[in-house]
């Protein structure tokens, strides 16, 4: 056993996390800044480096207790030892344990995003304004809306727009746009935006390229020109 324990840490608590998987039938556990972890793991690890994310280089069986994994368990359990890769592994695919202090901040932080969110995209159909943030902020609490942590503020807002509906007079407002997507991107944005469903219009170039009206903003990696054309 290690004689590293959390203890090491000193008197007052640090602000970090666990990061905690089950994998070959052990346990795995990584000490990581909550921060940096939880914009890591939603952007499938392509949002910083790994060892940005740890707050100690070592993957732990049991981090309260300072028991380090073996290399032997981590080479059986992820085909590798590499600890680094085992975090990251660990990050992707488990669970990120939170203090309730830290949940409570993540989650208001995270409100106070979608209520900002809500006030610019969505209106009162009645005025075609946009509702004061403080009147939704008050909608999501009278509509007990729960808002999730571990979900971005993009993923929740059309689900949270639909609860609030019983409570306040809204709707999201959806502009058509105009894209000119190049043509080494075409080809697979136009069977994405089919797939979606929001293709409106397609308009193949002699070049390759495509001239598609849609009803989202999402594709071609900001490479394409585009202009509304009308809302509705």
């Amino acid at each position: 056993m290690s004689s590293w324990t959390l203890e090491h840490f000193g008197r007052e608590k640090p602000h970090f996390n666990v990061a905690r998987l089950k994998a070959g039938g052990e346990n795995f556990e990584v000490i990581v800044h909550p921060e940096q972890a939880m914009a890591f793991k939603q952007s499938n690890g392509s949002a910083g480096d790994i060892t940005a994310v740890l707050v100690y280089d070592r993957v732990f069986a049991d981090a309260k207790k300072g028991l380090a994994a073996s290399e032997h368990v981590m080479k059986s359990a992820f085909g590798t030892n590499d600890a680094a890769e085992v975090a990251r592994q660990i990050l992707l695919k488990g669970e990120i344990q939170m203090t309730s202090a830290y949940r409570n901040k993540l989650v208001e932080d995270k409100r106070r995003f979608i209520v900002d969110m809500i006030h610019r995209l969505a209106v009162d159909p009645r005025t075609g304004f946009p509702h004061p943030p403080v009147r939704v902020d008050a909608a999501l609490a009278e509509a007990r809306v729960k808002i999730d942590e571990h979900k971005s503020a993009e993923e929740q807002v059309q689900g949270i727009v639909r609860q609030l509906m019983p409570v306040l007079s809204i709707k999201l407002e959806v502009r058509q746009v105009e894209f000119h997507i190049p043509a080494r991107y075409a080809s697979q944005a136009h069977s994405v935006l089919k797939r979606f469903g929001v293709l409106q219009k397609d308009m193949w170039q002699g070049d390759g390229s495509l001239v598609a009206v849609v009803e989202i903003n999402r594709l071609t990696h900001g490479d394409a020109e585009s202009k509304v054309v009308g809302a509705k």
